[in-house]
């Protein structure tokens, strides 16, 4: 089965590269604001959900316009990763503004914090007649099969500066990365050890992923 990732991630789309896999990229844009009371868990389960849900929708709009050729099959997988906090509760998102990083990092300096990433692959068939349907999610494609893992990492910081913020947040790298950072670039500085999976600190845990689209390969 074909493959498509879901992400705009660059680093997504590295890591699956690195491991030599074969596959397209669609980025699903959704809101991805988090519910009152939503627990961490729930945030990042429903995120590759919706993500998916957006990604079956574009491909259904484009063959609907007869704008795309494709597989009868395909695996979309999707990717949402977050830092938690000790507590459990408290989670940590792409920084919107220098404050908000600086807010986050001195929750994680000289701290532990998670990193968690969920992963969701989505089996899709091509229904074989088009003209026969109106409900909008049946249009083209129909969900077959579904699977979700989540991965967590623990990684501790050193004792962060204000220095240290400010010449981080200037060099641009904070801006698009959950908590702030980025493990495979300057970021690294800041880790003094990790706990569990590098690639779930970079934004999507590889062996994991690719044993799910195995699994769902051989089903």
């Amino acid at each position: 089965m074909d493959i498509v990732l879901a992400s705009g991630s660059p680093r997504r789309r590295e890591l699956l590269e690195r491991a030599k896999l074969n596959f397209s990229i669609l980025s699903a844009d959704i809101n991805e604001i988090r519910y009152d009371n939503e627990s961490p868990k729930d945030y990042i389960e429903r995120m590759v959900a919706t993500k998916a849900e957006a990604a079956i929708k574009q491909l259904n709009e484009k063959i609907q316009a007869n704008k795309m050729n494709c597989a009868e099959q395909l695996i979309i997988l999707t990717s949402d990763t977050i830092g938690v906090l000790p507590d459990g509760k408290t989670v940590l998102v792409k920084p919107v503004d220098r404050e908000h990083a600086y807010s986050m990092w001195q929750q994680m300096s000289d701290n532990v914090h998670e990193v968690w990433t969920a992963v969701q692959a989505t089996q899709i068939s091509l229904l074989p007649d088009l003209a026969n349907l109106t409900t909008d999610y049946q249009q083209g494609f129909q969900v077959v099969n579904r699977q979700q893992i989540t991965e967590r990492t623990e990684v501790t910081f050193i004792p962060l500066t204000e220095p240290m913020m400010s010449d981080y947040w200037d060099s641009g790298e904070p801006a698009d990365k959950a908590g702030g950072y980025g493990i495979q670039g300057l970021g690294a500085a800041w880790v003094s050890r990790i706990n569990g999976s590098y690639t779930n600190v970079v934004g999507l845990p590889l062996s994991q992923t690719l044993a799910l689209i195995r699994d769902m390969q051989a089903d």
